[in-house]
């Protein structure tokens, strides 16, 4: 079941819809980031857990993504919950549904952050 891979994936895996409101987030996400699927969800990606400094640029991956054209090894930081940061690696997937009409993008990253 695709769900159950994606929630137990050893990898942060976020979901938007075309709108990049939160439609994904695993069990991952909620560890690295402190903030459980529940407030996650719904909540538009780049507006809530990005940065200033890195919104555009990773609202231009996304917005690329959502017209087919995908993106592989972008990296950008996140802030948990409580303030420490995060580098982050993604992947971004352009989502389809069952008539290959754009619903998405899913985001499969890496934790990056030196130790």
């Amino acid at each position: 079941d695709l769900t159950r891979l994606i929630d137990t994936a050893n990898a942060p895996i976020f979901g938007i819809d075309t709108l990049g409101k939160v439609t994904e987030w695993n069990a991952k996400a909620s560890s690295l980031l402190g903030y459980s699927k529940s407030e996650g969800m719904g909540q538009n990606l780049v507006q809530r857990f990005i940065t200033e400094e890195f919104k555009a640029s990773v609202d231009a991956v996304l917005a690329s993504a959502l017209i087919g054209k995908e993106t592989a090894n972008f990296e950008f930081p996140m802030f948990t919950k409580f303030g420490e940061r995060r580098d982050i690696l993604l992947n971004a997937t352009t989502r389809r549904g069952p008539n290959d009409e754009v619903t998405g993008v899913i985001g499969v990253g890496q934790d990056i952050t030196d130790p």
